[in-house]
Parts: C-alpha cells; structure tokens; sequence
C-alpha cells in the first residue's frame, strides 16, 4: 500500500486556504437590490413569497442579494432580479397599460435600457422582476416564477 505524505500544520492550513479561495471564486458576488419598506402585512406575503420561488429561473440558480432581505432574490448572471412589496410602476395605472398573462399571472412590461421590467397585475401584493437583455425574450423568465405567485400572492382581479 503507498503512503500518504505527511502534511506539516502549516501545509493543512495552505491546503484549507486554497480550497475555500476555490470555493469562492466559483461563488457570484451577493447582487445589491433596492430593499422596499412595505407595510407589515405586505412584508408577510412578500416573505412567503420569496422563499417560494424557485431554486433556478431560466436556468440560472438562486442568488444571495446585498442587504439580505426577505424581500428579494436574485438568480444567474448577470443576475435576474426579484423585488416584492414594490410600489406600482408610473404608467401603470393609467388605461392604455397593457396587462398580458403568463401561466395564469397577470404581469405589466416596461422596457428600459438594458432589458425589461415586469410587475405582476390584479395581485395582493406587486412583485417586480427585472430581466437583463441578455435573457431575450425576457417574458420567458415569468414562466419559472408563476407557480410561486399563484401559490402565494393571492389573485384580486385578473387580466382583461
């Protein structure tokens, strides 16, 4: 049987030190993301929610985000971003906004500069996820959240 070479302290501790530095540069950043102050019984809804979501959105796995909150998530990179307990986007309101479903969830689209928008329509509670260009169609990314939001982000009024 070979033997094993003997590692002095001081090798364990470079062996333990380039392992982790292994470990952390396969490992993304945080994501910072905006955190909402909502009210508490939205901040309640918004939780479950957010630990509702899926482990991967279009194929990217689940984010850490900066500051850690119950109300955001993150997934892939560059990183699709996932806020809840937002205020409803200027336009809106308005009667020409258009609402279009997806798997049963009504969401509102606003294209900016480097992808697309998306906040959910007719629910308890407004989620908002912002879906980098590089994603195109980005619509496709609300397909992997819509069981979250059916199960957990009650429906008031659906599309019409």
């Amino acid at each position: 049987m070979p033997r094993r070479p003997h590692l002095t302290p001081i090798n364990r501790v470079l062996a333990v030190v380039a392992g982790l530095l292994l470990l952390t540069a396969c490992s993304p950043d945080p994501v910072r993301i905006a955190v909402p102050e909502p009210a508490p019984e939205v901040a309640q809804v918004c939780d479950a929610l957010i630990k509702g979501m899926p482990a991967k959105v279009l194929d990217g796995k689940r984010r850490k985000t900066e500051p850690p909150s119950a109300l955001t998530t993150a997934y892939g990179d560059p990183p699709i971003e996932v806020t809840c307990g937002v205020a409803p986007p200027a336009g809106m309101a308005e009667a020409q906004s258009q609402c279009f479903e997806v798997n049963g969830v009504g969401w509102f689209a606003k294209e900016v500069g480097n992808g697309v928008i998306f906040t959910t329509i007719g629910r308890k509670v407004y989620l908002e996820i912002a879906v980098p260009a590089k994603y195109k169609p980005e619509a496709d990314a609300l397909t992997d959240v819509s069981d979250a939001v059916k199960a957990h982000n009650t429906l008031i009024t659906p599309c019409t």
